[in-house]
């Protein structure tokens, strides 16, 4: 069994994808956007407000950080995406990696603990990237 993350960015999904392959060095592997359905009756969606979601948009894609498999889309497009409840963890080989990696996720985001020291990791910290993905980074003990 494996389990994986599905990401829905509301109509950021392209710029999200962008950000990780600059932030974390995420491959995406498999992208299809909305025009490309081979069904299209099945996958004409409508946004929030019930304005069809444009063609260019992110129907689905994955994306690799490390060895880690996350998939994404735009979902209904309303431009508002909302992560509550989780988030995702990190692990950097060295302290200098985890901040290289705090950095480059905060950027535009907001730091919700510090990078520092703890009982468990020589370098931990928290944050919520651009689009509101909340992050733990963390050295491997």
């Amino acid at each position: 069994m494996e389990v994986q993350s599905y990401l829905f960015f509301d109509g950021r999904c392209e710029e999200a994808l962008e950000f990780y392959r600059k932030a974390v060095g995420a491959e995406v592997t498999m992208l299809m956007r909305f025009k490309e359905n081979p069904e299209p009756a099945a996958g004409e969606g409508c946004a929030s407000d019930g304005t069809p979601i444009p063609g260019d948009k992110v129907m689905h894609a994955s994306f690799t950080v490390g060895g880690t498999t996350l998939m994404a889309s735009d979902g209904r497009n309303s431009g508002k995406p909302v992560f509550q409840g989780f988030s995702l963890s990190v692990l950097a080989e060295d302290e200098t990696e985890a901040q290289r990696l705090f950095a480059a996720l905060g950027e535009g985001g907001q730091v919700q603990m510090p990078m520092s020291k703890t009982f468990f990791s020589p370098a931990f910290g928290m944050v919520a990237d651009r689009f509101g993905v909340s992050w733990m980074v963390l050295v491997k003990s």
